[in-house]
């Protein structure tokens, strides 16, 4: 199983995991009852229940980098381009805009 939480502006938004049964996204109650909370994606909207999917949610998938710059993180750190929760956890630690995948161990 694989885990991450998902910040939005510095806010611990949610958790995001893979398992056997595809993906699961889920808001952080702290963050749904915080005056500042606001949805990571109009496909994600604010929800206290659980996002399943069999595959990575097309707004995570596209946090995941492209062309020349994938190829290099498959060659120095050996993931396979069909694996996208590895990639998502090795390349979206500080990405461009207002979230994050932070791993967890």
């Amino acid at each position: 199983m694989k885990q991450a939480e998902i910040f939005l502006h510095d806010q611990k938004a949610g958790v995001l995991t893979e398992d056997e049964n595809g993906f699961t996204f889920l808001y952080d109650t702290a963050f749904l009852a915080s005056e500042k909370a606001e949805a990571i994606s109009l496909t994600l909207p604010l929800s206290e229940k659980a996002y399943h999917s069999n595959m990575l949610f097309p707004f995570f998938d596209g946090l995941i980098p492209e062309g020349w710059l994938l190829d290099v993180v498959e060659k120095n750190w050996k993931i396979d381009n069909r694996d996208r929760m590895s990639l998502l956890l090795a390349c979206c630690k500080d990405c461009i805009g207002a979230v994050s995948v932070i791993p967890i161990n």
